[in-house]
């Protein structure tokens, strides 16, 4: 037996004197601790060009890599198909790996084995990339540990897996952009995304009131109601608000001081007339592809802003540990019950029909995950 592992172990093990040793006890450490220095194979996404993500990606074999002494290798367990990751496939994302390149951002594994030098995570514990690394698409990974950040293991594995790209995005655009108190209102397109989910819940738990704008689609009545389950106030589709007046629909509800947008073209100009006298649009998408327009008047006489934000430049600052604490945050409002929002948990197997569902080619889908 030990020839055998002598054969497949690093040459360093050749120059273990092995007769110095005092027992069997002692072999069989020495042993173990190389055998556990190299990661089992992967199974990964990868892309070796960019291109449409159904037609460059492909499942293949990794070997294992070495576990260096500040490593730690996760066997991952589930990992979301985001519409970034959809984007840095294609090339068109700010932010990418150069091909070849393994897919996805975000996920959560289970600590498979650990380097030498590390004591802040054991095998079976919980950890996400935080913040979000490239790779997430396959079934062992190896990175320092610093890469790491453990979680509860309480929560449903698709809320790890899920709980940074967009919550935290939701998270942030509520607590940093202005500055709102129980009682005002905000007013989003693009609800039915996760990150509109997680405003609408969010928003209520603060005593904030939530205007929600929805595109035209069969079944809208039971869309309206999943929203209104999850706390939103007024859901509105886009055709319900061609009048005059769309604050004339807002009842008690005071007019809102910040708006979100993740759509563009006619869905924002929609969230611009809802704000009041010096409110603010943030706009973190263009899901349409259709640009901004805002009037003079809106500029001159009310006096509104119009702000970006991206979730990767707030983390490329100096932000990591601030992040890591709001994440810990949104998981302990999923343990409770108070965080919820839709997705489909896929067989990695099956990897192929998640892809067409994130890429909408059977039609309207949840957000799907995959289960390594």
């Amino acid at each position: 037996m030990l020839r055998s592992l002598n054969h497949k172990t690093p040459p360093l093990l050749f120059n273990l004197n092995f007769n110095n040793l005092t027992s069997f006890h002692s072999r069989l450490k020495i042993t173990q601790a190389f055998s556990s220095a190299v990661s089992p194979p992967s199974k990964a996404i990868i892309y070796e060009s960019h291109g449409q993500p159904d037609a460059v990606t492909k499942l293949v074999d990794i070997p294992g890599v070495k576990v260096k002494e500040n490593d730690v290798c996760v066997k991952m367990l589930a990992a979301p198909i985001n519409p970034s990751d959809i984007n840095r496939i294609q090339g068109v994302y700010p932010v990418r790996p150069e091909p070849p390149a393994v897919g996805g951002y975000e996920g959560v594994g289970e600590v498979h084995s650990v380097g030498a030098a590390v004591t802040a995570f054991s095998p079976g514990d919980w950890v996400i990339p935080s913040p979000p690394s490239f790779g997430t698409w396959q079934t062992y990974i190896v990175k320092d540990q610093n890469v790491w950040h453990k979680v509860n293991k309480g929560v449903p594995m698709e809320y790890a897996a899920t709980i940074t790209v967009n919550p935290l995005t939701a998270l942030l655009m509520l607590e940093d952009c202005v500055t709102l108190n129980s009682g005002d209102a905000i007013v989003q397109n693009g609800a039915t995304s996760m990150v509109g989910q997680c405003v609408i819940q969010l928003a209520k738990s603060r005593g904030i009131h939530n205007i929600n704008i929805i595109r035209d689609r069969p079944g809208v009545d039971e869309v309206k109601e999943r929203l209104k389950d999850l706390g939103a106030d007024e859901v509105f589709t886009e055709s319900e608000l061609e009048v005059k007046n769309v604050k004339s629909l807002l009842g008690g509800i005071p007019e809102p001081a910040l708006g979100f947008n993740c759509v563009g073209g006619n869905s924002a100009s929609l969230v611009l007339k809802f704000l009041r006298q010096g409110g603010t649009m943030v706009t973190y998408g263009g899901m349409s592809k259709k640009p901004v327009t805002v009037s003079t008047s809106a500029f001159i006489f009310k006096e509104l802003s119009l702000r970006g934000f991206w979730l990767q430049n707030w983390l490329s600052t100096d932000k990591a540990q601030e992040g890591r604490e709001m994440i810990d945050r949104l998981l302990g409002l999923v343990h409770e019950g108070k965080l919820k929002y839709k997705m489909e948990l896929t067989p990695f197997t099956d990897f192929n029909t998640a892809l067409d569902k994130a890429l909408g080619k059977l039609g309207s889908q949840p957000k799907q995950v995959i289960k390594f």
